[in-house]
């Protein structure tokens, strides 16, 4: 029996640029629409960052959602008030080739489903604008949310899906990009009584959107950009996502990672249970929604109450915690991901997405120290589960050599 040889496959690290939306003062910035591109470049070259997801947003001038009402601001480093050209690539591919810094994929995170016909056609019109940038910089993925009319229920979201969403999967196919879905709830987005107001909130509506993905010949353009922040959100862990996925022969649908991590408190669930804070939130005022739009983001006390983001490594080391899925145990979910997705580790990337309220700091220099620290961290832990993985399931298995112990085990309850 030949002994294969040690050969752990690490993934690649990105940082998405909503971790400091004005790295790039606005009134240089919207003189100079790829300033923003160009110190963010700089910016990941000295968190030790091999590479950045791109952020793309409407720009603050033309937001349906001002950004009192938002838990997490968003970037548009990529600003597309103008389509992105050749000439502009040209000038963004040069701040690369200069800093050492790629690209992992572009990302537009905003309600492709929204009720208002003018406010979707205006988000529709910046996706088909963030297809042609991904394009023209030579990446072939496009990040975001699929979301949902809170004025339906969710069946009748799935025929809204069909009508509406799959035109982008077939925009994305005609440019050969895939667009993959995050699926993060988004429970503070309305502040109706309603918790999952993204579609694709759990790997049972994956399958079901994926489905009628195929039925339209656009299946290999959708899939999931899985974050375990929002599994834990939800109660799920890694381990049994993945299982499940692959139980039910979809484990092709993960394609790539963003690191944010979930710490639920305790207390919280005891006060709200996972559904959050469902009264006496502050954005009703009177039995009406409050007139002042920043007290609509108090709906985010559906989730806020109970649950923080995690910035990985910012969070103590809590055994006890991971096994009540708690909090993400990194180095299992890394661990999983190889054992049982259809991924070529040397080919995914671990997107850091900084999200973590305390830390979510607007000053370069404050912030440089904890994003690198941060990246160090997911960087370690990805190369410990390479090598467990490289040893475990190579190395001792072409040997004969049984592996010990159990580890964690998917559905354990």
């Amino acid at each position: 029996m030949a002994a294969l040889t040690f050969q752990p496959k690490t993934m690649q690290l990105s940082l998405l640029t909503a971790a400091l939306q004005e790295l790039t003062p606005r009134h240089k910035r919207d003189v100079d629409a790829d300033l923003a591109i160009e110190e963010w470049l700089q910016f990941a070259r000295q968190v030790g960052s091999p590479n950045i997801q791109l952020s793309a947003a409407l720009h603050p001038s033309q937001a349906d959602v001002p950004p009192e009402a938002l838990l997490d601001p968003v970037a548009n480093t990529l600003d597309l008030r103008e389509p992105f050209t050749p000439a502009r690539a040209r000038r963004v591919q040069a701040a690369m080739q200069q800093t050492g810094v790629g690209l992992s994929d572009l990302a537009y995170f905003d309600n492709m489903l929204a009720a208002d016909a003018g406010a979707r056609a205006r988000k529709h019109e910046l996706m088909l604008r963030v297809f042609d940038a991904a394009v023209l910089l030579g990446v072939n993925a496009v990040c975001g949310f699929v979301g949902r009319n809170p004025d339906l229920e969710m069946d009748a979201n799935l025929e809204m899906f069909e009508s509406q969403f799959i035109p982008l999967l077939a925009a994305a196919k005609a440019r050969g990009l895939v667009f993959r879905v995050e699926h993060c709830p988004m429970p503070g987005w309305t502040i109706a009584d309603k918790w999952h107001n993204n579609l694709a909130y759990a790997p049972g509506p994956w399958i079901a959107l994926h489905r009628i993905c195929e039925r339209h010949k656009v299946g290999d353009q959708f899939r999931i950009h899985y974050d375990p922040s929002h599994a834990i959100l939800m109660g799920q862990d890694s381990r049994s996502i993945f299982q499940y996925l692959k139980d039910e022969g979809y484990a092709f649908l993960i394609d790539g990672f963003h690191v944010k991590g979930q710490v639920i408190d305790s207390r919280g669930i005891a006060a709200w249970g996972y559904g959050g804070q469902t009264l006496q939130r502050g954005d009703w005022i009177g039995g009406k929604p409050s007139p002042n739009i920043a007290d609509h983001a108090n709906a985010w006390k559906k989730q806020t109450v109970f649950a923080e983001h995690e910035l990985p490594g910012t969070a103590r080391h809590d055994p006890l915690a991971y096994l009540q899925n708690r909090t993400v145990d990194w180095l299992d979910h890394q661990l999983a991901a190889r054992e049982l997705l259809d991924i070529d580790p040397a080919q995914t990337c671990l997107v850091l997405e900084h999200e973590y309220p305390q830390a979510r700091l607007q000053d370069k220099d404050r912030l440089a120290p904890i994003l690198a620290g941060s990246l160090e961290f997911v960087r370690s832990i990805d190369a410990a589960a390479a090598a467990m993985y490289a040893l475990q399931h190579e190395v001792l298995k072409s040997q004969g050599i049984a592996v010990q112990g159990f580890g964690r085990q998917a559905f354990r309850s």
